[in-house]
């Protein structure tokens, strides 16, 4: 099939064809997502089984975060000097599909650790320049509806990854055996993602448009928009801490009463909670972003201000609240995923999409990473000040997106 060009097609023939890129990236990225998101439901559990605490849980999780987000501003403006927008998401899924199996070989959590940082090194290989292409393709269908597509069907496999990997902890304890079993989705992921690449080799026109990657010039909005969504990600736990919380508190020891499971189901229920999450953000993503599309960044005002009540819902009641906590934990993510991502593309031009996906994520990651190191030292010391910080970053987001509304890109149409 010949290269889709949004910008120089028109009609449903154009529409059509960038809905099928959608969804093959979509099923890419379910695929994958059986294999990190299955392994990220369980890395909480399995490095408190190694030995790890709070502060290095955070540490980890934070530090791979960091890595990840800041590495995605060289991939990004790699992609768009270079135009190898193909070879660089290539390079960073072979990378995370070989990470996350390998977990099944480790017997420390300092080598567990590295392994579980190396899979966010290559998510961020991959996401800005396949993002760039998903961006350039969806023109014709809009930004924030192709965003939540993609962003539901990679839920699907967010959500049968934990519920595979639980199933083998429940089934038969094994840490290893459940990471040894993500090989094969990861197989599947990198064949699913050759098909890809033959059937669409220059998704969107990008390796066509004028490269530019410089970071000056960008307009004052997109800065502002990474402020905002930095004080967001600053008090968004990583469900490694709420997982390690589950685990170390026994908070889902009374569901395993409730419903009278075998006493080694509490090392499984975390992962079905995160296959819950997951499940809400794939739903949500479709939603947020049709709202995105029609309302704009105004979105985010009421979005945000429910989500921030994950944290005293997680770490500060039983297991019936700490569900209803992971179910926005999970709204959250879908936000982030979907409406996030897609107001990037709105505010700055095309040839530098890429690039301003690294900047994002950068600023994202930085926040993420303070934010999680601070909240994994807070562990260690008071858990309920932990649930302040988490809870006032969030809400102090909330100004910045009211102002952000006023940008004409932001505002949104009705009539999408």
């Amino acid at each position: 099939m010949a290269a889709i060009s949004p910008g120089s097609t028109q009609g449903r023939g154009s529409r059509a064809a960038a809905l099928r890129l959608v969804v093959l990236f979509g099923v890419v990225s379910l695929f994958a997502d059986v294999v990190y998101e299955g392994g990220r439901s369980i890395t909480g559990p399995y490095l408190a089984l190694l030995g790890a605490s709070g502060a290095a849980v955070g540490i980890v999780a934070g530090g791979g975060e960091l890595l990840g987000y800041s590495l995605r501003l060289v991939s990004g403006r790699l992609a768009d000097a270079t135009r190898l927008y193909w070879p660089i998401t290539i390079a960073g899924y072979v990378v995370q599909m070989l990470a996350v199996p390998a977990l099944a070989l480790v017997g420390s959590w300092p080598a567990a650790a590295a392994l579980i940082i190396l899979e966010r090194v290559g998510k961020a290989m991959r996401n800005p320049p396949r993002d760039a292409m998903l961006a350039g393709a969806s023109t014709e269908i809009g930004r924030g509806w192709a965003f939540g597509v993609h962003e539901a069907l990679d839920q699907v496999g967010a959500l049968v990854g934990p519920l595979l990997a639980a199933a083998i902890l429940a089934l038969q304890g094994s840490f290893a055996l459940a990471f040894a079993i993500l090989a094969i989705p990861a197989v599947i992921t990198l064949a699913t993602l050759a098909v890809a690449r033959i059937t669409y080799p220059d998704p969107g026109g990008v390796s066509a448009r004028k490269a530019d990657v410089r970071t000056e010039g960008l307009s004052s909005t997109f800065w502002l928009y990474i402020a905002a969504a930095g004080l967001v990600g600053a008090g968004f736990s990583d469900f490694s801490l709420m997982a390690f919380h589950f685990e170390k508190a026994g908070t889902l020891g009374d569901l395993v009463r409730l419903f009278a499971l075998p006493p080694h189901w509490q090392n499984a229920l975390p992962a079905i909670f995160y296959a819950v999450a997951m499940g809400t953000s794939g739903l949500g993503s479709l939603l947020f972003g049709r709202l995105f599309d029609r309302s704009g960044i105004v979105v985010l005002v009421p979005l945000t201000a429910v989500t921030a009540l994950f944290a005293p819902l997680a770490f500060l009641g039983n297991g019936t609240t700490a569900f209803l906590g992971t179910i926005l934990w999970g709204v959250g993510l879908g936000v982030h995923e979907s409406v996030m991502q897609a107001a990037v593309a709105q505010v700055v031009p095309a040839g530098r999409l890429a690039s301003a996906y690294g900047l994002f994520n950068l600023g994202f990651g930085v926040a993420w990473f303070a934010g999680s190191a601070v909240m994994g030292a807070l562990y260690d010391l008071s858990i309920p000040a932990l649930v302040v910080f988490s809870m006032i970053a969030e809400l102090a987001a909330i100004p910045l997106f009211l102002r952000l509304r006023r940008h004409p890109a932001l505002r949104g149409s009705p009539a999408a």
